[in-house]
């Protein structure tokens, strides 16, 4: 019997050559079509983005994720193709302008096909998927993953944009539980996924140590990130020491609240506490 083996990490997606290990979410307004859209969405949201992509550059930022933040109630999966394309606007905005932060996509709540689509269009890095393998249950249902498209997709597209991968996402519960580890390795090995994130309960919710720390064990290669509730803090050094890097988003907004644009001197601050607690390289 012939045996395929999982791809070994050298051979997977990267972004670079070395992982971006310090990435910005910008929480993109309400776009077009959105329930609290204004008239000039679309030329909002690429306002916001561009100038939060200023700050995240200006402040020590790898890698920027768009994210359609302010779109909820969100889509089970395929959201419109209204939505695809603002997001397509917002991104080429900001690449055009930004010709070097790297760029990520991420269509909430689980359009891994669209958000690949408008990376790949774009010329971003990577996108961030809540469910790649398995089903969780959320308020928008019942989730599942779609790891095999998804892959045949990027193979179509002759793309190379990584797919970051969410387990225990937030926001949601598996429909039968199990040990993080074994999710884990499913989403990593059979899910084939360049990269893995480990979140809390909710949107700002901190990351469990001890789930990071069984995630690091269960795939010692995998590039690992924590993926909400990280602050600037003596936890930091702590964290870096297991993960790769660190997803902030509502730490870094004005008042520390989710869904608003970024604040410089939160930005600054947790990117200098950041880099202070980084293992050198």
């Amino acid at each position: 019997m012939i045996r395929l083996r999982p791809r070994a990490v050298s051979e997977r997606v990267t972004a670079n050559t070395q992982h971006p290990s310090l990435i910005g979410v910008i929480h993109l307004p309400p776009l077009t079509g959105s329930p609290r859209a204004p008239s000039d969405a679309t030329t909002r949201a690429i306002e916001q983005a561009l100038s939060d992509t200023k700050l995240l550059v200006d402040t020590g930022y790898e890698l920027v994720v768009l994210e359609n933040f302010g779109d909820a109630p969100f889509f089970k999966e395929i959201v419109p193709a209204v939505t695809v394309a603002a997001m397509t606007a917002v991104a080429a905005h900001v690449r055009r302008d930004f010709p070097k932060i790297a760029i990520g996509i991420n269509v909430l709540r689980n359009d891994a096909n669209s958000a690949l689509s408008i990376a790949s269009v774009v010329g971003a890095s990577m996108i961030r998927v809540n469910v790649h393998t398995g089903a969780r249950v959320a308020d928008q249902g019942i989730i599942e993953g779609h790891a095999a498209e998804t892959l045949r997709l990027r193979k179509e597209l002759g793309s190379n944009v990584a797919i970051w991968a969410d387990v225990d996402v937030k926001h949601s519960a598996a429909l039968a539980k199990r040990p993080i580890e074994e999710e884990a390795k499913e989403t990593f090995e059979r899910g084939a996924a360049d990269a893995l994130i480990v979140t809390g309960s909710g949107t700002g919710a901190k990351t469990a140590h001890e789930d990071l720390e069984a995630v690091r064990r269960a795939v010692p290669m995998a590039p690992l990130y924590v993926g909400s509730g990280a602050e600037a803090g003596e936890h930091l050094r702590a964290t870096l020491s297991v993960a790769t890097g660190i997803i902030v988003g509502t730490a870094i907004k004005v008042d520390g609240k989710p869904g608003g644009a970024v604040d410089r001197a939160r930005a600054e601050k947790f990117s200098a506490a950041f880099f202070a607690a980084r293992p050198s390289r």
